[in-house]
């Protein structure tokens, strides 16, 4: 009974992971509304949302060992972000106001190099790792062109304001910084191996635990 109870909890705690996942894209995500500093925002939130889904669907993929758990993690995120999307458009803000991240190619991605390596570990941790960091800025960027113009909806709705000192300087024009995808791809591809590592690592705690 305590074997059963512990690994429905367990599954039941992906779940609850990937609400909360949800909730804390619903904060970073509002890098659309500070217009000055956007992309800026942008690669934070790139490295934010991509080292937090490698954690957890690496996480959960090898509990599992089974290929597409980490799609299925991407999948619950998209969910519940959409139903917080509609909780907000139905309290009377534009469908814009939240954008619901791309979560789920950069996750398939992560599925498939496990799959092609035979289940390998290290290869999913390293390779699929890097995959994540290096997609996911890009298949957001892409997903932000096809929404309503970010500035159009910033203006018309309240935003926080910055102090003088802290008045954003224009960037120039062709500088690395102004290519927030890639910008953001490197720095998520370097920093989302390690923590796709220490997803793998959670495992071991997780069947202590079970077993004890």
């Amino acid at each position: 009974v305590m074997v059963w109870l512990r690994r429905t909890t367990h599954y039941l705690f992906i779940v609850v992971v990937a609400v909360n996942s949800t909730l804390l894209t619903i904060n970073a995500g509002d890098y659309i509304f500070y217009t000055d500093w956007m992309w800026t925002s942008f690669v934070v939130f790139s490295i934010s949302q991509s080292t937090m889904l490698a954690v957890g669907a690496i996480y959960y993929m090898l509990f599992t060992g089974v290929p597409g758990t980490a799609t299925y993690y991407a999948t619950i995120m998209t969910i519940y972000t959409w139903v917080a999307k509609g909780a907000w458009f139905a309290l009377g803000y534009p469908y814009d106001f939240i954008v619901v991240p791309i979560w789920i190619p950069s996750a398939m991605l992560m599925d498939l190099t496990y799959w092609a390596t035979r289940r390998n570990k290290h290869a999913a941790i390293i390779i699929g790792g890097t995959l994540v960091g290096l997609s996911f800025p890009l298949f957001n960027m892409v997903n932000l062109l096809l929404i309503r113009d970010p500035l159009e909806v910033a203006f018309k709705y309240p935003r926080p304001t910055l102090p003088a000192y802290m008045t954003p300087i224009e960037p120039q024009v062709g500088k690395f910084y102004n290519s927030p995808v890639a910008l953001g791809s490197g720095a998520g591809a370097v920093l989302t191996v390690p923590i796709a590592a220490l997803g793998a690592k959670l495992n071991t705690w997780t069947y202590r635990w079970m077993a004890a």
